[in-house]
């Protein structure tokens, strides 16, 4: 078994400088974004989310960035998950997209809102039947005693809505926007110098700077 601390690799693919990125850090996101999809990057739009409970605990797991308007970051899950409960008791969190095949990383953060529900039904309904059929079935973070309760609901969810192509949009289910403050980009570096540059919005504009690494 190999040490953990042992563990290296060199970042040699790239570079980044103030002079070559883009004014705006959405446009500089979404450039990087197109060149991780033109890299066959493994499911690009992972991104980790990051919250902190009523009681000061944070909690941290991957999502999927379904979209990028107006300058905010959108995601859909479960109200009533512990990310969504947590959301609703304190709105700020970070998002971190990994893309080890470019050595790039983004850090966002910003404070959450919820999208009207004609967005999120929008959404909802284009996602694949089986896809609706689970955020019905699925009582997201709950303890359940196995998965044949969960595989029970499916079938109790599918024969309610028989025949139907497109399920109504559960209540509980919904899209989050990110409204962010801070957006800062890394790249991967020989010997670890690595190059970092960060975006701050203040009164509404945003201030870029290169951070050590």
């Amino acid at each position: 078994m190999h040490k953990i601390a042992d563990i290296r690799k060199e970042y040699l693919k790239a570079s980044l400088d103030v002079t070559t990125v883009f004014s705006n850090p959405i446009l500089q996101f979404l450039k990087w974004f197109d060149e991780a999809i033109k890299a066959e990057v493994n499911e690009p739009n992972a991104m980790s989310l990051a919250t902190v409970s009523n009681d000061n605990r944070p909690s941290c797991r991957i999502v999927l960035l379904k979209g990028v308007e107006l300058e905010q970051f959108l995601f859909f899950t479960n109200y009533q998950s512990n990310k969504g409960r947590a959301l609703d008791d304190n709105p700020f969190c970070a998002l971190t997209f990994f893309w080890p095949e470019l050595e790039r990383q983004v850090r966002v953060e910003g404070i959450t809102s919820r999208l009207d529900e004609s967005r999120s039904e929008a959404y909802f309904h284009s996602r694949p039947l089986g896809s609706q059929v689970g955020a019905w079935a699925s009582p997201q973070s709950l303890a359940i005693e196995n998965r044949d309760i969960l595989e029970a609901r499916v079938k109790q969810i599918e024969k309610k809505f028989e025949g139907r192509n497109v399920l109504p949009k559960p209540k509980q289910w919904g899209g989050y926007q990110v409204d962010p403050s801070i957006i800062e980009f890394w790249q991967g570096r020989q010997n670890r110098l690595h190059d970092r540059i960060v975006f701050v919005k203040l009164a509404g504009k945003w201030k870029m700077s290169r951070l050590a690494p």
